[in-house]
C-alpha cells in the first residue's frame, strides 16, 4: 500500500505546541510529511517552547528527524518559495493538508487564493484537487472578516477547527489540553490515535 501523505503547515499564530505535537504523532503513525514553517512560526516556536529552530529548510529537516526519531526522508521541509516542491502542483499534492496553527492572515490568503508563497499555494492546491484541508485557526475574538473567511472556506469543504479544546477528559496538564486538539485533527485525517478516547468509550 502507498504510504499516506500529509502536508503540515505551521504559521505564526500562538499555539506552536499544537503543530509540534501533531508532527510528533504523524511521525509515530508512519506518515510521510511535507513540512512548511513560516518565519513568524519559527519565532513563535522559539518563544513558546524550549526549542530553537534553525533557519534553513535542510537544517530544520535534520532537526525534527532527530528530535522525533523519524525515518530517513519521512519529513521533507521546504522553503517558503520553493516552487518546484511536489506540493505546489496537483500532481504532487498530499492526501491531506493541515495548517496548525493557522493565523487569520493565512486564513485570509487561502480564502482569496492568493498563492504568494508555497504555504498559500499548498493550501490552494488542496482545495482545487478536492483534498482534505484542515485549518486550526488560533485567534480570539473573531471579527466579521475572520468569520466570513471561515464560512467561505467551509462551503468549499475546508474543515475549520479553531484551537478550542474540550475539558470533559479532565486534563491534568497543558500537554493533555494540547493532546485533545491533536486527537481531533488525527480523527479528521482518518489516522488512528490513542491520545484521547472516543466519547462514551
Amino acid at each position: 500500500m502507498r504510504q499516506k501523505t500529509v502536508t503540515l503547515i505551521m504559521t505564526g499564530a500562538s499555539g506552536a505546541q499544537y503543530g509540534l505535537r501533531l508532527l510528533e504523532e504523524l511521525v509515530k503513525a508512519d506518515i510521510s510529511i511535507s513540512l512548511l514553517i513560516s518565519r513568524p512560526a519559527q519565532i513563535v516556536i522559539n518563544t513558546e517552547t524550549d526549542l530553537t529552530i534553525p533557519s534553513r529548510a535542510s537544517e530544520i529537516e535534520s532537526f525534527f528527524t532527530k528530535l522525533y526519531n523519524a525515518k530517513p526522508e519521512q519529513i521533507k521541509v521546504y522553503e517558503r518559495e520553493q516552487w518546484m516542491a511536489p506540493i505546489a502542483s496537483g500532481s504532487g499534492v498530499s492526501d491531506a493538508t493541515v495548517v496548525c496553527p493557522c493565523t487569520t492572515g493565512t486564513l485570509s490568503s487561502i480564502a482569496v487564493g492568493a498563492s504568494k508563497t508555497l504555504i498559500e499555494r499548498a493550501a490552494d492546491v488542496a482545495i482545487k484537487e478536492r483534498k482534505k484541508l484542515i485549518l486550526v485557526v488560533r485567534e480570539t475574538p473573531f471579527s466579521d472578516i475572520h468569520l466570513e473567511n471561515m464560512l467561505k472556506l467551509s462551503r468549499m469543504d475546508v474543515v475549520i477547527m479553531p484551537a478550542n479544546p474540550g475539558f470533559y477528559h479532565q486534563p491534568k496538564s497543558i500537554d493533555d489540553i494540547v493532546d485533545f486538539m491533536v486527537a481531533r485533527i488525527m480523527d479528521h485525517l482518518g489516522i488512528t490515535q490513542e491520545l484521547i478516547p472516543a466519547w462514551g468509550s
